[in-house]
């Protein structure tokens, strides 16, 4: 039997009770999802699987025997293993060496068996049908491959439970068909996969049943097909959410910002404008350059030839700063590394890009920074006990309003969000696509890159498409699909759906 159940979990942490009393079981060969809010409980919930942490009250049932708790060691033993959105792997070692490391299989004589290795690796990936070799480097593979290598680790190590934790956040719609194909063969094959994720389409292509948590509680357990979106959503956040984006105003006419034949990070040969008040798009699958374009208009990185012009001025900004002085902020697509300092206080973020704002002299006036930060807690809406609080103790949706905050905070013209709502939920994406409206409402305008689909076509005035690194198309509102989006970011110059509009 091969069944794991988990009966009155409780787990308490200072001021917080995680989890509540919550008993949910798991059967062999399904695919259940695990659902809510963050701060729900579903981090936690993984870590008392996995062994990580030991619940205060409850056990854990694993063929039929109790356990108060697992430890690492154990649960790897018991054959449960997780696949962590950020994953833990060794970039500069091949797909191989991170298979089979940790296991004794391949030694000779007390020396890795690399033929054997390479040999075993290869039959494995060809049953998961990717073009990963078994001698390329980690740091060279997407994040999907990435994926699939984490899994094809797990089944080396035999594991029966394996816990996929927002597996999609970072992969395109067709790397996601090839991972959940992996998935589907291992529930074939008697493999229990829980499945961790804030995309609710998704869950109705791939999983069995879902699980409900709200605030740490237990809430329902519910066969896929017994439930809608809309449901799920109301279950999660505990009341009804009508829309799923706030009701848009039109853009105005006037040119904020022109890009002309920008070339260089990787890109080449970019052409668009922005609108005052206008959120636009940028599409295209991994490895198409959205993320890079953005880094080379925001200064991060040099440009080789073309022109970006703002408020009519061309810009020669050659780093961060002179782009922020020109008025164009940025929201990264990691904001725990790249977007704000999670080990230091949510005010002492709010005001590190404009010290200006707060400081006498060389010296930062306290009481200005605590204004300062109040004002962007009120008009954002960061939920905390206080402004000294860790970021690092924020949820991922307070951790992102913080980075945005930090950004308003110089005043800019122009906003660059990089996958804004990525490891979001749904209560919280609501509230940052607001902020988003909102700033456009105020006249500002935003660049927007994102791989969620749902999100392009539901927040975006037009969508810049790319391709290994060129521009494809653009499309207008009114024109938005998903299949035109797809037809150019695998490479159409657009021609195709021309003659789809003359003939229609």
């Amino acid at each position: 039997m091969n069944e794991l159940s988990l009966k009155g979990i409780t787990k308490y942490y200072p001021g917080v009770v995680a989890l509540n009393d919550v008993s949910v079981s798991f059967s062999p060969g399904e695919v259940h999802a695990i659902v809510g809010e963050n701060g729900a409980g579903k981090s936690t919930l993984i870590k008392v699987i996995s062994g990580a942490i030991t619940p205060d009250a409850g056990c854990i049932v694993l063929d039929g025997q109790e356990y108060t708790g697992l430890n690492p060691r154990l649960a790897l033993e018991k054959g449960i293993s997780v696949v962590y959105q950020e994953l833990i792997q060794f970039d500069a070692l091949t797909v191989a060496d991170n298979i089979f490391l940790g296991t004794l299989d391949h030694q000779k004589n007390w020396q890795i068996d690399d033929r054997a290795l390479q040999k075993e690796a290869a039959k494995l990936l060809s049953e998961f049908n990717c073009s990963v070799l078994p001698d390329d480097l980690i740091r060279d593979l997407s994040i999907a491959n990435r994926q699939i290598v984490e899994i094809a680790k797990a089944v080396v190590k035999k594991a029966r439970i394996i816990i996929m934790d927002e597996p999609t956040a970072a992969i395109t719609v067709e790397e996601q068909q090839l991972l959940f194909e992996v998935i589907r063969r291992l529930k074939a094959e008697g493999v229990t996969v829980i499945y961790i994720s804030h995309r609710l389409d998704e869950l109705f292509e791939i999983c069995d049943r879902v699980t409900v948590l709200r605030d740490g509680y237990y809430v329902d357990t519910m066969d896929i097909h017994d439930v809608d979106k809309g449901r799920l959503i109301q279950l999660m956040v505990g009341r009804e959410l009508s829309n799923q984006f706030p009701p848009r105003v039109q853009a105005g006419e006037e040119i904020l910002m022109k890009v002309e034949n920008l070339s260089g990070n990787g890109v080449r040969d970019i052409n668009f404008d922005l609108r005052r008040g206008e959120i636009l798009g940028f599409a295209g699958l991994i490895g198409a350059g959205r993320t890079e374009l953005m880094h080379l208009i925001f200064g991060a990185a040099p440009k080789t030839s073309g022109a970006i012009t703002v408020r009519g001025q061309q810009l020669a900004h050659k780093s961060p700063s002179e782009a922020l002085k020109a008025g164009i902020g940025i929201i990264p697509e990691d904001r725990k590394f790249q977007g704000c300092f999670l080990e230091k206080p949510i005010y002492w973020n709010i005001s590190i890009s404009n010290l200006k704002k707060v400081s006498r002299g060389l010296s930062v006036n306290k009481k200005q920074e605590m204004l300062l930060a109040e004002e962007y807690r009120d008009l954002l809406d960061i939920r905390t006990p206080s402004l000294r609080q860790l970021v690092l103790n924020l949820s991922g949706g307070n951790q992102q309003k913080v980075v945005v905050a930090k950004m308003l905070a110089i005043e800019p013209d122009i906003l660059i969000f990089d996958e804004p709502t990525r490891g979001i939920d749904v209560g919280a994406r609501y509230e940052i696509y607001s902020i988003m409206v909102d700033l456009t409402k105020q006249g500002r305008s935003i660049l927007m890159v994102s791989s969620d689909m749902e999100e392009l076509l539901g927040m975006s005035d037009r969508i810049v498409v790319l391709h290994e690194g060129k521009q494809t198309g653009i499309l207008e509102r009114n024109d938005f699909s998903q299949e035109k989006v797809l037809l150019l970011a695998s490479g159409s110059d657009g021609n195709l759906l021309s003659r789809e509009r003359n003939l229609s």
